[in-house]
C-alpha cells in the first residue's frame, strides 16, 4: 500500500465519537451473506432500480424483504441505493416503491436527487435519509440544508482531504448539527470524475450506458493510445513510453486500513468499502479485515489481506493529497483465490496421537488438488492455515459421496477432514 504523507487531523479533530460502523458492498445475495457474516455494522444494496451499480445481480421485491429479514436477525442495517439521476418517468414510480421500502424495514435510503428526497420523507417517513456521495457534500452550509430536509448522514464527496472533514466536522457541531453523521468511502475503486459525474461512457458507447444511471462501462480503465492524425497507422505511440498501453484516466484504488484512526479523529461515523459490482470473495476479504482492525488489532496483521483480492495499485484517495495515477503497468492483481465456501463442520472422534478433527463439507467454488495448502478466512479468527486431505464429492445421481482427487466442479460439494471447527459461510483459499 502507498503510505499516506504525514499529516493528521488530530489538530482539528473534534471530541471522538462512538466507534465509527463498517459498511460493506450487497451487490446480490451471497454479497450480503458474506458481508454480514464477516462483521459489517451496515451494508447497502439496491433494488432493480435507481442504484449506480445497475449491473450487478441487486435484489427485487422478495429478495430486498428477504435481505432486510436476515441483515437484521444479525443487528445490521440495511441501507438501500436509491442515487441514479433521476427523470420525471423515475419520480412518478418512485411513491409505490417507497411505500414498499418503508414497510419492509429498509433502515435508510442513500439519496442524491433532491426530487427522490421530498418523496422519501413523504412516503417512507421510517426511512433515514442519507445524502449520497453522488451530492458531492464539500461543505458545511450544503450538509446542513441537506439536514434540514431530513437528512441523518451525508456521504461527503470522495475529493475532500482528512483535514478538510474535520473541519466540516467542527463547524457542524458548532453550529448546533452534531447529530448529522458522516459517512466516507474508506476502501475501493476511485473514479477520475468528481464523485463519479463522468460523461465519457455515455459519449463513447451510448446513452443507456451512462455513468450517472449505474451504467458505467469504465472507458477511464480502457487502454489509449496517442495518434498522429495525418499518419495513424504508423504514428502511434503509447502517452507514457514504456511497452504497455497507457491508462491516461485510470486512478488507483484507495485503501485506508492503516489510517483509520485519523477517520475516526475527524469525526467520522461511518466507513464505506466500495465494490456492490465485486463478488463475495472480496466483501469477505476487505470486510473481515476492516472489522478486525476497527475492534483494535493492528493494521500492520491484516494489510496483507487486501492483497488477497482483485485490486489496482492502492493509494490514500485524496485525504492526504492529490490521488494517484494508475500507469497501466499494473492493472487488476490479486494473490490469493477463493476455493471453496463452508456449508457444515462436525466434530469427529479423535483417534490416538492425533488432534481435533472435524468433517468439513464445502461448496467448491474453483479447483485446489489435494494436499494443497489452503488459507482460512473465519470472522474473529486470524487467518488460519491448513492442507486439503483426502477429498470425497457428492454425486447428486447416486445420493452418496464419492472418493474426489481434487477439488474440481463447481458449485458442488465436496467433504474433507480438516484440524478445526468452521463455521457456514466461512472461506477456503488457495495462494498463488
Amino acid at each position: 500500500m502507498t503510505s499516506a504523507n504525514n499529516i493528521s487531523a488530530s489538530a482539528a479533530a473534534p471530541a471522538r465519537r462512538r466507534p465509527m460502523r463498517l459498511l460493506a458492498p450487497a451487490g446480490g445475495p451471497e454479497q450480503l451473506r458474506q458481508a454480514i457474516h464477516f462483521g459489517a455494522d451496515e451494508v447497502y444494496l439496491a433494488g432493480r432500480s435507481w442504484g449506480m451499480r445497475a449491473r450487478s445481480k441487486n435484489f427485487d421485491r422478495d429478495q430486498l424483504e428477504q435481505a432486510v429479514r436476515l441483515a437484521h436477525a444479525s443487528g445490521v442495517a440495511v441501507h438501500l441505493t436509491l442515487n441514479t439521476l433521476m427523470r420525471d418517468c423515475d419520480i412518478d414510480a418512485l411513491p409505490d416503491y417507497l411505500r414498499f421500502v418503508d414497510q419492509i424495514g429498509v433502515d435508510a435510503a442513500i439519496v442524491a436527487d433532491l426530487g427522490a428526497m421530498a418523496l422519501l420523507r413523504r412516503y417512507a417517513p421510517h426511512v433515514e435519509l442519507h445524502v449520497s456521495t453522488q451530492a458531492s457534500v464539500m461543505n458545511a452550509l450544503a450538509a446542513e440544508e441537506y439536514a434540514r430536509l431530513g437528512a441523518r448522514r451525508v456521504v461527503l464527496a470522495r475529493e475532500m482531504s482528512v483535514r478538510e472533514v474535520a473541519d466540516l466536522r467542527r463547524r457542524l457541531d458548532a453550529d448546533g448539527f452534531s447529530s448529522l453523521e458522516l459517512e466516507v468511502f474508506a476502501h475501493g475503486s476511485m473514479c477520475m470524475a468528481v464523485s463519479g459525474r463522468c460523461l465519457l461512457s455515455s459519449e463513447l458507447v451510448g446513452r443507456e450506458r451512462g455513468a450517472s444511471f449505474g451504467a458505467c462501462t469504465q472507458p477511464c480503465r480502457w487502454g489509449w493510445t496517442l495518434v498522429e492524425e495525418s499518419r495513424p497507422d504508423v504514428r502511434r505511440m503509447p502517452v507514457e513510453q514504456d511497452d504497455s498501453w497507457s491508462y491516461i484516466l485510470s486512478s488507483n484504488d484507495l485503501a485506508m486500513l492503516d489510517h483509520l484512526d485519523d477517520l475516526a479523529d475527524a469525526g467520522v461515523a461511518a466507513v464505506k468499502i466500495e465494490g456492490r459490482a465485486k463478488g463475495a470473495y472480496y466483501t469477505a476479504c476487505v470486510t473481515n479485515a476492516y472489522r478486525h482492525v476497527l475492534d483494535g488489532e493492528p493494521a500492520s496483521a491484516w494489510v496483507g489481506e487486501l492483497d488477497a483480492v482483485s485490486h489496482r495499485p492502492y493509494s490514500t484517495g485524496f485525504f492526504y493529497g492529490n490521488p494517484t495515477q494508475n500507469p497501466g503497468r499494473v492493472e487488476y492483481q490479486r494473490d490469493r483465490l477463493m476455493v471453496a465456501t463452508v456449508e457444515k463442520s462436525v466434530a469427529l472422534s479423535a483417534d490416538a496421537g492425533s488432534g481435533p478433527r472435524y468433517m468439513t463439507e464445502v461448496l467448491c467454488r474453483n479447483k485446489a488438488a489435494a494436499g494443497s495448502v489452503l488459507q482460512v478466512l473465519s470472522p474473529r479468527e486470524p487467518i488460519r492455515e491448513c492442507r486439503l486431505g483426502s477429498l470425497e464429492r457428492f454425486d447428486a445421481e447416486l445420493q452418496t459421496w464419492v472418493p474426489a482427487a481434487d477439488l474440481s466442479r463447481a458449485m458442488e460439494r465436496y467433504r474433507t477432514v480438516l484440524p478445526f471447527a468452521l463455521e457456514p459461510l466461512d472461506i477456503l483459499c488457495l495462494k498463488q
